[in-house]
């Protein structure tokens, strides 16, 4: 029944109402163009740590912040501090069999400090310059390279500038260090003296990693000995 007297539709028989469909089209738009808004943001992002290295490009990677490098920086401290210990152990032993005079044991404690030094010293340069990465690097996942070097691998040269960046970075009260905290790339001085960067690396291949990857051998032939 129609007619100005007729009741008005009830229940399911309501008809939409055109106001509300206008304001969740809008809805809709606006929740695309914040998507479209966010995923350009992230792609920029993404653009700004991207590591290039010579003529190749590398997806990107993420800087290596100031507390996991710490880490890896005290774990390479103890390996280079346990051999030196170690040697020193030697030698002082070697030098108790035999009766030597207080000179030779002043000469000796110098020569031991200046062996120290090499010893630290070729231990950096040496990694840096071939894998990128110490064992303390290698255990926190993450490398050093050179934006722009041939395969991103620094040289000799360049690890020593970096190595004595670190102990100039230390001397101001360990500045030279937070800055990473501020630089939007995460390098502190010895990084900027020396032009690389630090990048995760989380596909680094460790002690853990190979004995996960083994126990999981064993499983897989255990579940299929056939295959």
């Amino acid at each position: 029944m129609t007619g100005p007297g007729a009741d008005a539709p009830r229940g399911d028989f309501l008809p939409p109402d055109p106001t509300a469909t206008t304001n969740n089209g809008a809805v809709d738009e606006a929740a695309a163009a914040h998507a479209v808004a966010e995923a350009r943001a992230q792609a920029a992002a993404a653009g700004r740590v991207r590591a290039q290295t010579g003529a190749k490009e590398h997806p990107p990677a993420d800087y290596t912040g100031l507390v996991t490098r710490a880490i890896g920086f005290a774990i390479d401290v103890i390996i280079i501090d346990l051999a030196a210990v170690i040697v020193a152990a030697i030698v002082a032993l070697a030098l108790n069999l035999f009766n030597v005079p207080s000179k030779i044991d002043t000469a000796l404690a110098a020569l031991g400090a200046i062996a120290f030094v090499v010893w630290a010293t070729s231990y950096f340069v040496t990694f840096w310059s071939t894998t990128g990465q110490t064992p303390g690097a290698r255990m926190m996942r993450f490398r050093v390279l050179s934006p722009g070097a041939k395969g991103g691998h620094i040289g000799p040269r360049r690890a020593l500038v970096r190595l004595i960046g670190m102990v100039l970075a230390a001397i101001p009260l360990l500045a030279g260090y937070f800055m990473v905290l501020f630089d939007d790339r995460r390098r502190g001085l010895h990084d900027r003296l020396a032009r690389t960067v630090v990048i995760d690396a989380p596909d680094t291949e460790t002690p853990v990693r190979r004995m996960r990857a083994r126990q999981q051998a064993v499983a897989d032939r255990a579940i299929n000995p056939g295959g």
